[in-house]
């Protein structure tokens, strides 16, 4: 029943999966399921759908899943990450052939014909008709518990992927409602619309994403999750707490983070934990939502399609071995205040750095450094699995959801909001007590204190996928080059001016192709990559 279910839902959206294809080959003829059908076998089987709300999560890790096996850039939503930050001016890298993040870091990679845009597009979607497959399986006044808990991950899980594509494919929220965003498929979407679906506007997306979080906090109350590869009421909490940060809802959002951190009983790595690499494992106090890798994963058996190999100096069994090491661009390391633990997280014009001290440490560094140059400025912010520099395996967890994220974001809505003392108090008091004793606010107006965040969390959530959203969201230009300093490759020392058009991820041109409802003319302009400084 599920496997023909699958392929009878899998009809409605061939426009988005152009690899997909042959899948749909194998229908049987006549095979009709009804909805009332999926919904009665679900209800009379709550467990039926476990695996479909598994695989969901599943798609955030898929080796291959879009691009094949070709592609060591695409091993899902890390692979994303990377990518925005590639985009970005605090991460860099060397240019050579090794570093798969070459063409992101040149935008040269807003090219509705190329291969990242199909990625940058394909990677939401397919996750998109998972949930979809789901909440087409669980009816909206279901009173089950457990259906009610798969019905709720569904829908923020679905949410979190419009948001991520409004993000890139459209300039932020407010001021730009009216403009064109993304295509909308829900479980309710036929055939004939599907192959005929215009981009709709960035208010209709929104409106979509904050209705999926609103039903889904209501429906995973007093949900108890697996682990933390599963979206439970915090996590909704604290995903409706972003979008209300990029819509302005200044009160909704510093409400909603704090409500996320009540609910998950998360707190920040403590000044203690961060003397020595870590962002290796889920189970750690500060995470609420991540990917949960394991040895025996898809990207993990493959040894260098993953995250470690491209982001963790540690795993040199992977990209980063041949070269590849990730930096932090130099102006920004400069900014981080000596008594900032997370200057650490990167290793100094000495190629040295005080969270990597004692013997374990210098062993390492002192054969790893024969097989390659680190260069100053390369991040040791990601520990290696288990903390085991001797046997390497390429699991790390990917976070996806920090507290730290949560109490900056009600610092800087606080402040945004009129309560410009509250939320100075609540940044002073997270960084002197977690990452900077001698930290202390400056500001003396709500965008100076926004600024302030936005630099707080230029560091905290460097190499996570952050920055590049924060560019879009606060109007912010990319700044690789500041007064003559940068530690980027010499052809990709450039600025980008604040919504310049090349920020903007194309539709790609197999969605174009079989979409009706999307033109060329429909499509972000296409712009030749910015020139070296």
């Amino acid at each position: 029943m599920k496997t023909i279910n699958r392929i009878l839902i899998l009809a409605v959206f061939p426009l988005l999966f152009a690899g997909c294809e042959g899948m749909l080959d194998t229908a049987p003829l006549g095979s009709i399921v009804t909805e009332e059908q999926k919904k009665a076998a679900a209800e009379a089987n709550p467990e039926l759908l476990a695996a479909d709300v598994a695989a969901m999560n599943a798609d955030m890790i898929a080796l291959y899943g879009v691009l094949g096996e070709d592609y060591h850039n695409d091993f899902g939503y890390a692979a994303a990450c990377l990518y925005m930050d590639s985009n970005g001016a605090d991460m860099t890298c060397a240019n050579v052939g090794y570093n798969w993040f070459s063409t992101n870091a040149s935008f040269a990679d807003r090219v509705y014909t190329g291969t990242r845009t199909l990625f940058m597009w394909s990677l939401f979607y397919k996750q998109i008709l998972s949930a979809n497959l789901i909440l087409g399986s669980v009816d909206k006044e279901v009173e089950d518990a457990t259906l009610k808990a798969y019905r709720g991950q569904a829908l923020a899980v679905r949410a979190f992927d419009y948001f991520s594509l409004a993000q890139t494919h459209q300039f932020t929220y407010k001021g730009n409602e009216s403009a064109k965003c993304v295509p909308i498929v829900t479980e309710k979407t036929t055939s004939e619309e599907a192959v005929n679906n215009p981009r709709a506007t960035v208010a209709a997306v929104y409106e979509l994403i904050m209705g999926d979080l609103n039903e889904a906090i209501t429906l995973l109350k007093g949900y108890k999750r697996m682990d933390k590869g599963y979206v439970d009421q915090a996590v909704a909490y604290g995903l409706r707490a972003r979008v209300n940060l990029v819509m302005n809802n200044w009160e909704e959002a510093a409400s909603d983070a704090d409500s996320a951190l009540l609910l998950s009983g998360a707190s920040p790595y403590t000044l203690a934990q961060l003397s020595s690499p870590l962002f290796w494992n889920a189970a750690d106090q500060n995470v609420m939502w991540a990917n949960i890798i394991t040895e025996n994963n898809d990207i993990v058996l493959t040894g260098i399609v993953n995250m470690p190999s491209h982001l963790c100096t540690f795993y040199t069994d992977g990209y980063v071995g041949v070269g590849a090491w990730k930096k932090i661009n130099k102006p920004l390391y400069d900014k981080i205040e000596t008594s900032d633990v997370r200057k650490g997280w990167w290793l100094d014009e000495n190629l040295a750095s005080p969270v990597c001290t004692g013997s374990k440490y210098e062993d390492w560094f002192e054969t790893a450094s024969s097989d390659g140059d680190f260069g100053a400025y390369t991040n040791v912010k990601f520990g290696p699995d288990n903390d085991d520099l001797v046997t390497l395996v390429a699991a790390q967890d990917w976070f996806l959801m920090r507290a730290e994220e949560m109490i900056l974001i009600k610092a800087e809505a606080e402040a945004m909001a009129g309560n410009l003392s509250t939320g100075k108090s609540i940044l002073e008091d997270f960084v002197k007590t977690y990452r900077n004793p001698a930290f202390t606010s400056r500001a003396a107006t709500a965008q100076a204190l926004q600024d302030e965040v936005w630099f707080q969390r230029r560091i905290e959530f460097w190499g996570e996928g952050f920055s590049y959203y924060d560019i879009m969201r606060l109007k912010k230009p990319v700044v690789r080059v500041d007064n003559g300093v940068s530690s980027f490759p010499d052809a990709w020392k450039f600025n980008v001016p604040a919504e310049d058009p090349i920020l903007l991820w194309l539709v790609p041109k197999d969605e174009i192709e079989a979409n009706k409802g999307i033109t060329e003319s429909d499509n972000n302009a296409k712009v030749d990559p910015p020139r070296p400084l």
